[in-house]
């Protein structure tokens, strides 16, 4: 683990703290970095109508581009009990991915911080080209 994504995990776990998961019991907290810099939160927010939940990466993209920011460079994902995190969840990624197919993701798997692009998550992904329908480039 690198010591950006030591500092990011820190800011992450924070997040996980407020998460709102009643019916997994599963809080996740995630922390977005900017091109510009900026770092943003998100945690896991679930309701009890399952499908308007929400993960901690797409909170932390809204927020941020709520506020401006469409680049982003890394993103690093975890569980606050400390069980096994996981990588985005398919919407996260085509979400995430219609900004910043080159960001890279960090997240634990068979215990071990890996980080990977996040287009290599997400093959063949569907999106936006210049203002019209169709596949990313």
């Amino acid at each position: 683990m690198t010591f950006e994504q030591r500092a990011l995990l820190g800011r992450a776990r924070e997040a996980a703290r407020y998460a709102h998961a009643p019916a997994s019991g599963f809080k996740v907290g995630a922390a977005l970095v900017t091109l510009s810099g900026k770092t943003f939160t998100g945690c896991n927010v679930e309701s009890s109508a399952y499908s308007v939940s929400i993960c901690a990466e797409r909170v932390a993209l809204y927020k941020a581009v709520s506020e401006g920011e469409r680049g982003f460079s890394d993103l690093l994902i975890v569980a606050q009990d400390g069980e096994e995190d996981s990588p985005p969840c398919g919407a996260c990624r085509q979400a995430l991915l219609e900004f910043s197919p080159d960001m890279r993701v960090a997240f634990r798997e068979n215990g071990e911080f890996v980080t990977r692009k996040l287009a290599d998550l997400l093959p063949d992904a569907f999106g936006w080209k210049e203002g019209e329908h169709g596949r990313l480039v």
